[in-house]
């Protein structure tokens, strides 16, 4: 089960890099030596992955995550009470447009971090010291150099006087960030490695970053990671741009240790109980509760795909193939709080978070898990891309993309989206009723008197009474069937509004389970 950031089971492991960068020392012996005894050289187009090549021709040795003291077994809320301390960020004299804060290693992120500064050209070690942190009803810790559990950025997202928290990289290789107005929600990962595999999962865990110093007037940061697993090391260029739309362009290059065949690459993670469309057994108050209410794809062909979330019964894994796709997300696309209407969660500030793939990304699938949870404190949900042909042992891989932290994905306009989806009982005894609406795009546009055709089916079961008309609440088109599935246990449902061959909405797909 996934769990949200701050409640992730022990997938954590600690790290130590003391030799990891041996080869490249001796190699810039000179440089080092004139840099200084606490700086080495850094480039930022080749250090990271050269370490990370090194690092995947190396056995993996699992790093120890051993803490003095009370660290050693620390509860939520224990954790919680040991907080950085804000005048400490750095660059935060120097007015500079980001400030980095860090995280304590503890609880469920017992993994040591390694955080280096670069500038000029330099990688500067960030030394731990207890200083950093003020830790309430506990005893401060040994002066020994811990490290750290991981990091965020702050910035002045909403408010020109004020540094927000932007983003944040904390357990494992996860991280999440914000676009202007919103609260955290989703997350995303380095890689997923065997998810939903009866073998158990495999949580690759970032060791170490290096953080460029920004610029003066720049509204962009550029983090290096270093990734690392029993079956691979990969290196990360994450360069951040927070706005209105919060964008992160990636480039990342994977290391096999030994041939992969169930990678997924820009993995992302979030939480969907319930919403209108799928409440059964469901007690509560709430109309919906999820951090993202369906998956979003746009083809290598061009057809965009709403694919509405589940909370099954039993783990569901769907499977769309495609070659070169243009883009997939999870979105919250219902963004109104009376869709929700819970004033301490806000799940209408939540981020969509869409994928565009760059480059030739080849034939593969965007793969969908769907994990049966009991409330809203799991992450429950999983995409990811998975490349046909598996990872070879010794090869190297790379996938560029840009990620889109955001309030709807960019994608064309000219068709309508999806924007609520109900179901309930059917007619009779045995039915299941299905209701949407579409709106904007070239649904705006029909005259009243147009008649689109609407073609609806599954792959099981009956569809009948299919309807499309107006709604004059919302000036969108509403569509409404029902479904006789009969003895079926999974109806996989396809829905479309065309004029001719050309589609008027995204297509809608779904799947029903008993």
């Amino acid at each position: 089960m996934f769990q949200n950031v701050t409640r992730r089971d022990a997938l954590l492991a600690a790290v130590s890099l003391s030799t990891l960068f041996m080869a490249e020392e001796t190699a810039h012996l000179s440089e080092a030596h004139a840099a200084g005894p606490n700086e080495l050289p850094f480039d930022p187009g080749s250090t990271v992955r050269e370490a990370a090549r090194a690092l995947a021709a190396q056995p993996y040795k699992a790093p120890p995550d051993a803490l003095p003291g009370p660290l050693s077994d620390l509860g939520y809320d224990q954790y919680r009470d040991i907080r950085f301390r804000p005048d400490q960020a750095l660059w935060r004299p120097e007015g500079l447009p980001f400030q980095m804060q860090l995280f304590h290693r503890g609880f469920l992120y017992k993994s040591r971090v390694d955080m280096y500064e670069v500038a000029d050209g330099l990688a500067r070690p960030i030394r731990y010291t207890p200083d950093l942190f003020t830790f309430q009803n506990m005893q401060r810790p040994p002066n020994e150099d811990l490290g750290f559990g991981g990091f965020r950025l702050h910035g002045p997202i909403n408010r020109s006087d004020y540094y927000d928290e932007i983003c944040a990289f904390l357990g494992a290789s996860y991280f999440r960030a914000v676009a202007k107005g919103q609260i955290y929600g989703l997350s995303a990962r380095g890689l997923a490695l065997n998810t939903a595999e009866g073998r158990g999962e495999e949580f690759p865990l970032f060791r170490a970053f290096w953080v460029e110093k920004p610029r003066e007037g720049v509204n962009a940061i550029t983090v290096h990671a270093l990734l690392d697993s029993p079956s691979c090391a990969a290196a990360f260029r994450f360069a951040i741009r927070p706005g209105t739309t919060t964008v992160f362009d990636v480039e990342s290059t994977v290391f096999p240790r030994v041939d992969i065949t169930t990678v997924g690459v820009a993995p992302l993670t979030s939480m969907f109980w319930f919403s209108p469309l799928n409440r059964t057994g469901r007690d509560d108050w709430r109309p919906g509760v999820h951090d993202s209410d369906g998956l979003l794809l746009l083809t290598g062909r061009g057809e965009r795909i709403w694919r509405p979330l589940n909370n099954p019964r039993d783990l569901q894994i769907s499977v769309f193939g495609d070659s070169n796709p243009r883009g997939f997300g999870l979105m919250q696309r219902r963004r109104d709080f009376a869709s929700y209407e819970d004033l301490e969660a806000r799940y209408e500030k939540r981020p969509s978070l869409w994928i565009e793939p760059i480059g030739d990304w080849g034939q593969g699938a965007v793969h969908l898990i769907e994990i049966p949870t009991s409330s809203e404190i799991h992450d429950n949900i999983v995409a990811f891309w998975r490349p046909k042909d598996p990872l070879k042992a010794k090869g190297e891989y790379r996938y560029t993309f840009r990620m889109h932290w955001c309030n709807e994905a960019p994608v064309d306009t000219a068709l309508a989206r999806i924007t609520a989806v109900y179901s309930g009982a059917g007619s009779q005894q045995g039915l299941r009723y299905f209701v949407f609406d579409a709106m904007g795009g070239a649904l705006r546009d029909l005259p009243a008197d147009a008649k689109p055709e609407l073609v609806v089916t599954a792959n099981s079961g009956e569809i009948r009474n299919a309807v499309a008309y107006r709604n004059p609440e919302n000036g969108g088109w509403r569509v409404a069937f029902e479904l006789a599935p009969g003895d079926a246990k999974s109806v996989e449902l396809r829905a479309e509004l065309r004029q001719g061959q050309m589609p008027l909405a995204e297509t809608w797909l779904y799947r029903w389970t008993a």
